[in-house]
């Protein structure tokens, strides 16, 4: 994990998390793919997606023109384990981000 705590007795909450270049959570090796970095979240996978595309251009575009590196969102939502019925299971949607989100 590369997000950090920030305390800040002024901010609700009495801190908020800081993401490392504003938009990454965690950051894996993979020996075929290279480093990868990973921002995860809940429900709200279409507005991180804005947001690392937008607001965080810059460093995503830096990110992913860097060799040996991927982008990836996961956004994680509960769904129902069997149609029909109550039993609940949790299940990501995964989105790699490439140069091409970017136009």
């Amino acid at each position: 994990m590369v997000e950090r705590w920030i305390p800040n007795p002024h901010h609700p909450g009495g801190g908020f998390r800081m993401d490392l270049f504003g938009f990454i959570d965690i950051i894996a090796l993979d020996p075929k793919r290279g480093v990868i970095a990973v921002q995860s979240t809940g429900s709200d996978f279409a507005e991180h997606y804005t947001k690392i595309t937008t607001e965080r251009r810059e460093e995503a575009l830096r990110w992913l023109q860097t060799p040996g590196t991927t982008l990836i969102l996961y956004g994680w939502r509960k769904i129902k384990k069997v149609r029909g019925k109550k039993a609940m299971i949790w299940s990501p949607r995964i989105r790699e981000i490439t140069l091409k989100d970017f136009g």
